[in-house]
């Protein structure tokens, strides 16, 4: 919500600053009430749109959730239930609590709605008080003892103190305010005040079109009275009003002199019209920013920025923000959810600060907080003493981890970390590789030619970043002396396509005779739950000294001749990850998925929930 706010003060100031620098200074009223009315709502309106013609150049990573797999013991009993919560989240969870913010915002929207409804009474108060007659469709309401003149939709307010030769001008004048439904646009920005209340911006907006609609106003009258009749009028008056925001008001000290200098104003020439033309490329400028919003899927050439972004909260807040949240999950034992959290782009370089924070926030919840009863009890292994002290005394902040990986040392680390079927290689800059750093290269090419389970070579300076897939190696008999020849091509990508919307989904052999899509999906989904049951080692249970509920995450990709690829793993322990990614590495191979009758690779992502009872003759 806040990122939504930013966005429209933003283009409200940016529309407002057009407005003053070109528009404001001329005559034409009319249009400008337009441009003001118009920019108002599509300040608003803008953030939601997504041009999908934009969207197209960077599409969303879709990746299938398979159902949950359920492999171990079934723990059956309440008390063990309660004894995994206790294991996992350590202390009791309470329910997030409302930002303070959001406490302000809502008071405030609250408040400002009172208002608006005990300025509406006032009106109607008044309306009621006083006398009033009919003069065809407009209801004219006498103000006692008032020289005050406004109007509010077909209704027009003259005070008695108006003299009797003044008051046909001024009636004129309230007349195209209620001809023209200048009500309508006060009603709209005062809606708009409401929700937001606490920005300046909206209440500029609605002087600029209260002035306008006394220009748009005055410029009828005078033609029937005359400039000076009607200067002397505007100068002669006792500037009594009753202050509505939501009202045409005739009489109003702070407009006086800018209305007589605005009937003195020559016309402006119609050439100025083509100012209007401005707001065509300042929408479309802000249609690519909304739109333009997901970044596109491991592009050939990345260009990674190292300014980090205006947040909408600083990192402690945003850090505590997804703690809680995942304490929620944690205690309604929705550990996939927490995991989904946490699901980043294994390959990439550096994390985003939204990364940041939430892996900082696993770390407290799966670890800091599951050690720390067991060390005020005396409970804890030396084992997760060095984990508990490692966690606690690592205090980097998110520009300090900036500033670690543009390090070479995080670059190498970075390279080791392996996964899936992807090599890595670090090199400090990617357009001026050093000779040392070929040489590394031609070896990974060598590697990735000799063994069918590397089919792609991800190279990264940091900054940017590029691939080099298995398909445009040629000559893969080739020994590492003839790396040379090898010709490397970054052509186009594998197309992925969401599991969701694919013609024909990935199947498994069993279950390529079924007729519906539908019904081989769910055959394929049981194959693979069946599978994983099979061939999981469940005996780590006691290897590890696991009990209770163990969430695993699994990620992985079915490309175009059927095989599984790019497989990931996250869990409690480290031990899991690996038992995980071997068992779907041993994944047979599948009949390939197609669209529009064209291979295409599927990503998929499989929740896996190992179940541990305890050992109750060890305990007794």
């Amino acid at each position: 919500m806040l990122y939504y706010i930013l966005q429209i003060i933003v283009f409200q100031v940016v529309f407002l600053l057009v407005y003053d620098v070109f528009l404001k200074r001329e005559t034409f009223f009319n249009y400008n009430r337009i441009y003001l009315i118009v920019t108002a709502i599509l300040s608003f309106v803008i953030p939601f749109i997504k041009l999908d013609t934009i969207k197209a150049v960077a599409p969303k990573d879709f990746v299938i959730v398979l159902p949950e797999v359920i492999i171990g013991n079934p723990i059956t009993t309440v008390t063990d239930l309660d004894k995994q919560v206790a294991l996992e989240a350590g202390i009791v969870l309470d329910e997030p609590s409302v930002p303070i913010w959001q406490i302000i915002f809502w008071t405030g929207m609250v408040l400002a709605s009172l208002f608006f409804l005990f300025k509406l009474l006032k009106l109607y108060w008044l309306k009621s008080n006083n006398p009033k007659r009919w003069d065809g469709n407009i209801l004219i309401v006498k103000l006692l003892k008032s020289s005050a003149a406004f109007s509010f939709f077909n209704t027009v307010f003259l005070g008695e103190k108006i003299s009797k030769s003044e008051q046909p001008t001024i009636l004129k004048h309230e007349l195209v305010h209620v001809k023209q439904w200048h009500s309508l646009d006060l009603l709209v920005f005062e809606v708009m005040r409401i929700l937001l209340w606490f920005n300046p911006l909206v209440y500029m907006y609605q002087s600029r079109i209260k002035t306008l609609h006394e220009f748009i106003a005055d410029e009828t009258a005078v033609k029937q009275n005359g400039k000076i009749s009607y200067y002397n009028q505007l100068l002669n008056q006792v500037f009594e009003t009753n202050n509505f925001s939501f009202t045409n008001t005739f009489f109003k000290k702070s407009l006086i002199k800018k209305r007589i200098a605005m009937l003195q104003k020559s016309k402006s020439k119609k050439v100025a019209l083509i100012k209007y033309a401005l707001l065509i490329p300042l929408v479309f400028a802000m249609l690519i920013y909304t739109s333009a919003e997901v970044k596109a899927q491991e592009p050939e050439v990345e260009e990674i920025t190292e300014v980090i972004e205006i947040q909408e909260i600083d990192e402690k807040v945003l850090i505590e923000k997804y703690y809680k949240q995942m304490k929620v999950y944690q205690k309604a034992d929705e550990f996939s959810k927490i995991m989904e959290m946490t699901d980043f782009n294994i390959l990439k370089f550096r994390m985003s600060l939204d990364e940041f924070a939430r892996l900082k926030a696993f770390t407290k919840i799966t670890f800091i907080d599951r050690i720390e009863p067991k060390l005020e009890n005396g409970k804890a292994t030396d084992n997760e003493k060095e984990i508990y002290k490692k966690f606690t005394s690592n205090n980097e902040n998110y520009l300090e981890y900036i500033e670690r990986t543009k390090t070479e040392e995080y670059g190498r680390k970075w390279e080791t970390r392996t996964e899936g079927s992807t090599l890595k290689l670090y090199v400090k800059d990617l357009k001026n590789k050093t000779k040392s750093e070929e040489e590394r290269l031609k070896k990974k090419i060598d590697l990735m030619l000799n063994d069918s389970y590397w089919d792609s070579i991800l190279i990264s300076d940091g900054n940017q970043s590029s691939r080099i897939e298995m398909n445009d190696v040629s000559g893969n008999t080739k020994t590492v002396t003839e790396v040379e020849e090898v010709q490397v091509k970054n052509i186009k990508k594998s197309i992925e396509v969401p599991y969701a919307v694919i013609e024909n989904p990935p199947t498994f052999s069993e279950c390529k005779d079924l007729v519906s899509s539908k019904e081989k999906r769910k055959c394929t989904s049981n194959k693979v739950a069946m599978f994983v049951n099979k061939n999981f080692n469940t005996d780590l249970a006691t290897q590890l000294g696991l009990e209770g509920r163990q969430r695993i995450s699994v990620f992985f990709k079915i490309d175009k001749k059927g095989n599984v690829i790019s497989v990931g793993a996250r869990a409690p322990h480290p031990a899991l990850e690996e038992e995980a990614k071997r068992v779907m590495k041993l994944l047979p191979q599948f009949i390939p998925g197609t669209q529009k009758g064209k291979p295409v690779v599927v990503p998929y992502s499989l929740p896996i929930l190992f179940q541990v009872a305890p050992d109750k003759k060890e305990k007794n």
